[in-house]
């Protein structure tokens, strides 16, 4: 049985006063890729982002490889091997392509993943490579995002949104990559607000609906009726 790699118990997560997840337990395997899917508001981002170590997780919520990891820095964790690929991809617009994803190696730890690698992965990045970061088409930045954070090389990739915005060819050869990334070891937890993305790609799927968990399942054994209704919360 593939040891469990993350581990979330009735994590809860707050923006102030707000409570944006309650009680949400769910976990990863090492090497497996898990899709959160939901509406807008249901907790996904915010999932992702307690995880990484951005918003604050009370002690004894979240393991990581066994050890608690609950309140810990986000640059602690991503010294673990958890690394986060944000929405919006947050490049540094000051930044050339080939510094933004040296910026990904500051925490790295070791591992095959390289810059002649990512260029490999991603050959429009070695075209590009001069280029200010924001020169270059959203597909382009989402690529040069995930090839920042595989700079790290990381045992766990938090992959924000993704395909937001972008053409399906596009979102085609971003997906495309996955198996890649997949076949070095590394777990990957998928925000996707596109299901039929979302289920094509997952060994298992949860659903979120107002910061809850609705559904969870491998993706053949949900049926289409069962993910609507999780999802609208019907």
């Amino acid at each position: 049985m593939t040891a469990v790699l993350l581990r979330t118990h009735d994590l809860t997560a707050f923006y102030g006063d707000f409570q944006a997840l309650f009680g949400i337990s769910l976990t990863v395997a090492a090497g497996e890729t898990v899709a959160v899917i939901g509406a807008n508001g249901a907790g996904k981002s915010t999932f992702l982002k307690a995880v990484a170590g951005l918003l604050p997780a009370p002690a004894g919520t979240i393991s990581f490889d066994g050890i608690d990891i609950g309140g810990s820095a986000a640059h602690h964790n991503v010294a673990r091997g958890i690394v986060l690929v944000p929405e919006g991809r947050r490049l540094f617009p000051s930044l050339t392509v080939e510094e933004n994803l040296r910026i990904g190696a500051w925490h790295r730890r070791s591992g095959r993943w390289t810059l002649a690698r990512i260029y490999e992965l991603f050959p429009m990045l070695a075209e590009r490579r001069a280029q200010p970061a924001t020169t270059l088409s959203g597909g382009q930045q989402q690529m040069c995002a995930i090839g920042r954070a595989l700079m790290a090389n990381p045992r766990l990739l938090l992959c924000d949104e993704i395909s937001l915005g972008l053409a399906p060819i596009v979102i085609r050869d971003i997906y495309a990559a996955l198996p890649a990334i997949k076949s070095e070891g590394t777990a990957l937890v998928i925000v996707e607000q596109d299901i039929v993305q979302a289920l094509a790609v997952a060994d298992r799927v949860y659903c979120f609906q107002e910061g809850r968990m609705m559904l969870s399942g491998k993706p053949a054994d949900l049926t289409r009726d069962a993910i609507h209704a999780a999802y609208f919360g019907i």
